[in-house]
């Protein structure tokens, strides 16, 4: 574990990248330099298990960035395709004895890339608050009269609900939340939230996560009691503001829908029984929540799955350029989830919900359900004690 000092020279230093002038990765030589080559990253990493290739794994990736930090190579295609061939679900981060942030380097170095290229531009664009902004805002508009509004009251926990931009263009969980949470002590705040910027960091446009950003910041600075969100990559997307931008977002308050349920006496009465399993997806920092509202749910049955936080293969952009990987990926963790005979698999990330269906879809397995946790608990009918 790093020191808190060394963390904050760490992000200063690596701030330095997020300057839109910056065009060099000379200010992670440091961090590159720190790569002993372990090989821990090769223990962590769901791609180098399928590849063996030594290029999609973290070391192999510092070690081609280093040359470029240093002069000794060029920023190419060939670099582009392995800084590409990465799920950012940051298990190598993890496992990494040095602390070497993986996934912020990659990041810089998609940035660096995609500078001046034709194909940078058109992602550019594509981004762009004209186009990416204007469909999330037009499904806004479409889903309203869908959509269960939620009733403010006085003195009440007031969570401030983050919807990502999938829950944005689609209504059903603001239903699931209306069935859960109406007539309780919660007050649930939806301000006019950007994306959190995820999709453009990834594609190193820092340009248009700045400006998300930017837009976030001003709602999370106001008053709440917690800052809630149901997608697992919003919540450390987020979280990284404070990294980036030094900005002062509290951990401790910023949680998954499951947290605020878990806390609350809240019981689930499903009328017939069912066996369920449970995807942890990368990104969620904490899954405690899952087991304590398990156990308040009548006639639910709980199968945990064999590496069960293991990546569903989707990642984005990954599976666009990275087919066959997703593919493979996606199908190992359904054959785990097939194999705990389960009637659903929960999760609580709309994009895993995508790529758990591809890998049951690849297997042909058409009896289990992939849901998220909202979904599933509202089947039920709720009691509040």
């Amino acid at each position: 574990m790093l020191t808190s000092e060394k963390q904050s020279e760490k992000f200063r230093t690596q701030n330095l990248c997020y300057d839109e002038d910056m065009n060099s990765l000379n200010d992670y030589k440091k961090e590159l330099d720190k790569c002993s080559k372990c090989g821990q990253c090769q223990n962590a990493c769901p791609v180098y298990k399928i590849t063996r290739n030594d290029c999609a794994v973290s070391r192999g990736k510092f070690i081609m960035l280093h040359g470029v930090a240093v002069g000794d190579l060029k920023m190419s295609k060939n670099i582009n395709k392995y800084l590409d061939m990465c799920l950012k679900c940051g298990k190598c981060n993890d496992f990494c004895p040095a602390g070497i942030d993986a996934v912020q380097i990659i990041n810089c170095a998609k940035y660096e890339y995609s500078k001046g290229k034709f194909s940078g531009a058109i992602i550019n664009f594509l981004q762009s608050r004209l186009i990416f902004s204007s469909f999330v805002k037009l499904g806004k508009i479409l889903s309203r009269p869908f959509r269960k509004r939620f009733q403010n009251k006085k003195n009440t926990l007031k969570v401030m609900y983050f919807k990502g931009c999938v829950n944005e263009v689609f209504p059903q969980n603001d239903n699931y939340l209306y069935k859960i949470f109406n007539n309780s002590d919660i007050e649930i705040i939806t301000p006019d939230f950007d994306c959190c910027g995820l999709p453009f960091l990834s594609e190193g446009n820092f340009k248009r996560f700045k400006q998300a950003y930017g837009k976030n910041i001003k709602y999370l600075q106001s008053d709440y009691d917690y800052l809630v969100t149901d997608c697992a990559s919003c919540e450390d997307t987020l979280l990284s503001y404070n990294k980036y931008f030094n900005s002062k977002i509290n951990p401790q308050n910023t949680l998954n829908w499951g947290d605020i349920i878990a806390s609350k006496n809240l019981r689930f009465d499903f009328k017939k029984p069912v066996k369920v399993t449970f995807h942890k997806p990368c990104h969620l920092k904490n899954d405690d929540f899952f087991e304590k509202i398990i156990s308040r749910c009548k006639n639910v049955e709980y199968v945990k799955c064999e590496d069960y936080d293991n990546c569903c293969g989707l990642a984005g952009s990954f599976t666009l350029k990275n087919r066959d990987l997703s593919k493979e990926i996606s199908k190992q963790k359904a054959l785990n989830i097939q194999n705990t005979n389960a009637d659903y698999v929960i999760t609580s990330c709309p994009a895993c919900i995508v790529g758990l269906k591809q890998g049951l879809m690849l297997i042909k397995n058409k009896k289990v359900k992939v849901v998220s946790l909202l979904e599933f608990l509202a089947k039920a009918d709720v009691i509040k004690g």
